[in-house]
């Protein structure tokens, strides 16, 4: 892509409330030190990144505001560090020449990670023995019941809603435990080769029908709103879980907790809810077959090596006029 000569600010806002996505000095002083051509601005307070953003030629957030983005004069990028980009495409955004990147290869593998984990929990039925450790009670007699047994991931089926950057490394996780694979792709005809069977969006009932884990890693896109609901888990399998590591939008939340009240999936594993943060009186709570973790898909402790791999290579390419890494469509929403 262009770009305009001049030497072009980054403007990099730094004042959010999970700290660890905040910006570590010693990263703003590697790229300042490594892009003297570009003025590298961390933005730790809302007004600076006011005052600096009519400046910046390229953004780096996972959110802007319509009334920020009319302040914008000279902006070409922006690269979101999240793989989300739903706050970023609002209808100026879209309508836009401004290039949308975003840090969906940055978040595979703990979001994979997370998922697995998920999935070995539920399987051997860790959310009991926490409470039966909380209690100081030795449940193993209670273990071996025929709906409590723990139970072998291998020989059973994964069925992958979203066969991106997690969907694949899912399947590289699951194939040494003796999985099968399905998966629901947009389009079909392209990189479904690595599953054992894949299907169009409009056949996700078939994928539901035969998975024992369904897992949602799908964009948070319009189409994608509810994606969930309760046709969908009455076609899947009494003993089969749902986890959720996209967005909590893609569930309709009361239809799956009347499901799983009514134990017509055998249970849940949520990193993502609606609403998020879930409040301490929603009914998910307190229900025994359904594991919630708070949003830590993303969390890891190499999340800026690779954030800043990400930002430094897709860096050198705009100054070079070469095409980025992770372009979004805008029409699309990922």
């Amino acid at each position: 892509m262009s770009r305009d000569p001049a030497r072009p600010t980054l403007l990099w806002p730094s004042s959010a409330r999970v700290e660890y996505t905040n910006v570590p000095p010693a990263v703003e002083e590697t790229f300042a030190h490594e892009f003297p051509e570009v003025r590298i601005v961390v933005a730790r307070s809302e007004e600076a990144f006011v005052q600096e953003i009519p400046e910046a030629e390229i953004l780096v957030t996972a959110r802007l505001k319509p009334e920020q983005f009319a302040l914008c004069r000279k902006l070409r990028w922006i690269h979101s560090p999240m793989a989300g980009v739903t706050a970023l495409l609002f209808p100026a955004v879209v309508a836009s020449p401004v290039v949308i990147t975003n840090g969906r290869t940055v978040h595979s593998v703990p979001v994979a990670e997370q998922t697995l984990a998920l999935m070995f929990a539920l399987a051997r039925r860790l959310p009991a023995c926490f409470r039966f450790q909380s209690q100081r009670y030795w449940g193993q007699d209670d273990s071996w019941l025929p709906e409590t047994t723990p139970f072998e991931l291998e020989g059973k089926t994964l069925g992958l809603v979203g066969l991106g950057a997690i969907g694949h490394e899912m399947v590289k996780r699951v194939r040494p435990l003796g999985m099968r694979v399905v998966a629901v792709k947009r389009n079909p005809s392209r990189g479904g080769e690595i599953v054992d069977r894949v299907y169009a969006p409009g056949q996700l009932h078939a994928l539901l029908a035969e998975a024992d884990f369904v897992v949602l890693a799908a964009p948070d896109t319009a189409e994608n709103f509810r994606l969930i609901s309760t046709p969908e888990l009455q076609r899947m399998k009494p003993t089969a879980y749902l986890i959720n590591v996209a967005r909590g939008t893609l569930v309709d939340t009361d239809a799956l907790v009347k499901a799983l009240e009514a134990g017509a999936i055998a249970g849940a594993g949520l990193d993502v809810t609606d609403p998020e943060p879930l409040p301490p009186e929603h009914p998910l709570w307190g229900l025994p077959n359904a594991l919630i973790t708070p949003h830590l898909g993303g969390a890891s402790d190499r999340f800026w090596e690779r954030e800043s791999a990400l930002l430094r290579d897709n860096l050198r390419r705009y100054l070079a006029a070469e095409p980025l890494f992770n372009i979004v469509d805008k029409q699309r929403g990922y």
